[in-house]
């Protein structure tokens, strides 16, 4: 199906804007409030926050392992488990998001990056779009994490990431998506010194 032909087919569910305006304005996000026709006519209210992107990073090391972090996420009052992401700057490339959140994060540099595909993790209410990339040929330097960053970066073998998943210890939704892109990668295209099997996938 081209993309005309999907906007064509799609025609009776959109809604357009009538007016918009800004509810609150933070130093990265935005929230709006607009009011849109709906298809049937009615005009009605949407809420939704303005976000600048941002990266997830699959980053695995020769052996099969994949570069985690923990850290406290506010919102929640929680520890999470996660992958390596950062928001995107203005005018920014997105793989030198990626790039650059890794190296300041982590420490690791990559050698190889592949774009594996895009999450839009809040339909909702916000849209904001991560892109997920896997990064291969790692080399650890030193970080260099904001000032109001903390967190601890580890290493867990491929298999173990999974599981974590299928048993609720890893819930943030980024992390989930990229190690699904990543698996099913790394199935069609095994990296020549880490096979899907090393990776640990069943």
């Amino acid at each position: 199906m081209t993309k005309q032909k999907a906007v064509d087919q799609d025609q009776h569910l959109i809604e357009t804007t009538v007016s918009s305006v800004i509810m609150a304005q933070g130093k990265m996000l935005t929230v709006r409030y607009d009011e849109a026709r709906l298809p049937n006519g009615i005009i009605s209210g949407r809420e939704y926050v303005i976000h600048p992107g941002a990266v997830v990073v699959v980053a695995l090391t020769p052996t099969g392992e994949v570069v985690l972090e923990r850290q406290f996420r506010y919102p929640l009052k929680q520890v999470f488990i996660e992958l390596p992401a950062g928001k995107i700057d203005p005018d920014e490339p997105v793989l030198s998001t990626g790039q650059r959140e890794l190296l300041e994060e982590t420490g690791y540099t990559a050698q190889t990056w592949v774009k594996l595909g895009v999450q839009h993790p809040c339909i909702g209410y916000s849209n904001e779009v991560i892109h997920i990339y896997l990064a291969t040929g790692l080399s650890l330097g030193a970080h260099a994490r904001d000032i109001d960053e903390a967190m601890d970066v580890f290493v867990w073998p491929f298999e173990r990431i999974m599981q974590a998943i299928e048993s609720g210890d890893i819930t943030d939704s980024k992390t989930m998506s990229a190690m699904l892109l990543a698996e099913r990668y790394l199935r069609k295209q095994p990296l020549p010194d880490v096979g899907i099997e090393k990776a640990g996938a069943k």
